[in-house]
């Protein structure tokens, strides 16, 4: 243990990124939390309602459907996660091309929701790039953004294309960590490729599922607000629904 000086000179470090999160971050987060028991505009009117926000809210459609779309996207998480753990052992083991392929799948990560969400709008709007192929091989077009189940499944995929290029990343370094050892030893037991992955290297990597499992959980949760904008703005008919009515 340092001195008393060492530790008030570390708090001293410390503080300014302490008052910055307690600026703008845990300040705002309890003044929202007591204006949700006001009917005020927020700078000199200020009525207490109480509960009234709530149960207002609470019976509002559009906010149960936005319930249930989280609940969907949580849902699906387990899949954000072992897609790209499946695909950087590949990779590790070396696949042919594993460099290459290792680049295009982080390179949509760089690429800002907006971005995203301008260029998938253009391929899966019902005049889209995507109907034009269907057109062209004689299959009937689909309205990908207007339909409330196959917008809410192209949001998350194209969520799910443009984020897991950093966790693909994550696992590639998790990966380096694994004793080749224990690997070398499983084949020498005569373990299968699958039995390798389920009995070695799978469990070798459980504190690094459990970070990308968090932080999936979070950029999820926090960062779709502008590729849903972006690519449906906000849902059809009625915003921000991203369901039918």
């Amino acid at each position: 243990m340092g001195s008393a000086t060492e530790r008030r000179i570390a708090y001293l470090f410390i503080a300014p990124a302490i008052l910055l999160v307690a600026l703008f971050r845990i300040f705002p987060l309890i003044w929202g939390f007591v204006l949700s028991f006001f009917d005020t505009d927020g700078m000199s009117t200020f009525t207490f309602v109480g509960v009234d926000n709530y149960v207002a809210i609470a019976s509002d459609s559009a906010f149960r459907d936005s319930v249930e779309n989280t609940l969907i996207l949580i849902a699906t998480l387990p899949v954000w996660v072992a897609l790209p753990m499946v695909l950087a052992i590949l990779i590790h083991q070396g696949v042919p091309g594993g460099r290459f392929f290792r680049a295009v799948y982080f390179l949509p990560a760089v690429l800002s929701s907006v971005i995203v969400g301008s260029i998938f709008n253009m391929v899966l709007r019902y005049d889209g790039s995507l109907n034009a192929m269907l057109k062209a091989v004689g299959l009937i077009p689909v309205d990908w953004l207007g339909s409330g189940w196959t917008a809410l499944f192209c949001l998350f995929a194209v969520q799910l294309w443009s984020t897991f290029g950093m966790s693909l990343l994550i696992f590639m370094a998790g990966l380096s960590t694994v004793p080749k050892e224990l690997v070398e030893a499983a084949r020498l037991d005569g373990a299968k490729p699958l039995q390798v992955w389920i009995h070695v290297i799978i469990p070798a990597l459980k504190p690094i599922i459990e970070f990308v499992g968090v932080v999936t959980t979070i950029g999820a949760l926090t960062s779709m607000f502008g590729l849903i904008y972006v690519l449906t703005a906000g849902g059809r008919a009625r915003r921000p629904r991203c369901r039918n009515s």
